[in-house]
């Protein structure tokens, strides 16, 4: 199903779910792993942008904003993309909730970032006019990884994120019809 998230890998995407991404040797024996993943009708040129910008302090998840302010968020999901937000540093936090984030690991512009205690965004090209955005994250063994057990934060996690790409397709699509639309 192309252009589908996915939680769990089939026998013939697991060569795909198993390729090493930016950010895996960060948790490099992990307790858990889970790559989702979607196809955009963009090049990774118009993609990239919106994933540079996310964070509660920026253009928000693009995921469903009234369920993050329920937890208390003060989300805010943007439908353009800012020039300002384009750039981040390693060590720098992306916000989640006003007083929690998660720390910058890699940058990488047009290509990846990773988040500590969250994972990889990675942005590849599927050919000139089409991109594969995934999103990995790798628990640790231990209790360090409780968080990311099925029936503590795994399937929270799944819901949020399956929003993110979908939100994240749906704006990167638009703004490229638009583009067309004004163009001709």
């Amino acid at each position: 199903m192309v252009g589908e998230t996915r939680i769990a890998c089939s026998v013939s995407s697991l060569v795909r779910c198993q390729k090493p991404l930016p950010g895996d040797d960060f948790v490099p024996d992990p307790g858990s792993q889970s790559t989702r993943a979607i196809t955009i009708d963009a090049p990774v040129e118009e993609v990239w942008p919106w994933l540079a910008q996310v964070g509660q302090d920026r253009g928000g998840y693009y995921s469903y904003e009234w369920l993050e302010n329920l937890a208390g968020s003060r989300m805010r999901n943007v439908d353009r993309v800012h020039p300002e937000w384009q750039q981040r540093e390693v060590r720098e936090t992306v916000y989640v909730m006003p007083a929690f984030g998660h720390k910058v690991l890699a940058f990488e512009a047009g290509k990846a970032m990773v988040l500590e205690g969250w994972g990889a965004f990675v942005v590849e090209p599927i050919d000139e006019k089409s991109t594969r955005v995934i999103l990995r994250s790798r628990g640790q063994r231990g209790l360090g990884g409780v968080f990311y057990h099925p029936l503590v934060g795994e399937f929270p996690h799944f819901v949020m994120e399956r929003g993110m790409l979908k939100g994240l397709k749906r704006r990167v699509e638009r703004a490229q019809a638009t583009q067309r639309a004004e163009a001709s």
